[in-house]
């Protein structure tokens, strides 16, 4: 098994899960004011794309504590789920150096918000922006077909599921 490397396939409950811590510590920083909390959130996204769940305490604890009492697992694609991960990590990113190094609060209040909305979008409806972006930039011809064949393939998302 290679430590680098995001699965092929995850379990939607635990990305949900995931996507509820995210919306807590991004609510705890809204409201804390603790500058340094997004820059953690950062580390976490980065060993999310990094490697999955994996080596993120976030992630292990969804996938492997939180998820599994859930039910039974709902397999989705991997690399969507990997580009939401990265657009988490520029926002937390962005937030933390506007707030760390600019001394730019309102911005990081701002990006953190916007954060929120999204984390709580998957969190709670189930739908994930980023993996909505990674569709249509596969439709656009930006991320290769073969990228992601269940996204491309309805009928492997089909299988997928039953």
């Amino acid at each position: 098994m290679a430590l680098i490397g995001f699965p092929r396939e995850v379990n939607e409950k635990a990305a949900r899960t995931v996507a509820g811590g995210v919306m807590l510590l991004a609510v705890i920083a809204l409201v804390t004011g603790w500058r340094w909390l997004p820059a953690l959130m950062a580390v976490g996204f980065a060993l999310r794309v990094v490697a999955g769940p994996r080596f993120s305490p976030l992630g292990r604890l969804a996938a492997q504590v939180i998820a599994p009492r859930l039910g039974t697992a709902i397999p989705t694609a991997g690399p969507p789920k990997r580009f939401a991960q990265a657009i988490g990590l520029s926002f937390t990113t962005a937030a933390a150096l506007a707030w760390l190094v600019f001394d730019a609060h309102t911005l990081g209040l701002v990006l953190l918000a916007v954060l929120l909305v999204f984390a709580t979008l998957e969190a709670v409806l189930g739908f994930c922006a980023g993996c909505y972006v990674f569709g249509h930039l596969m439709r656009w011809g930006v991320v290769p077909e073969d990228t992601c064949e269940a996204c491309n393939n309805i009928a492997l998302r089909r299988e997928q599921t039953v």
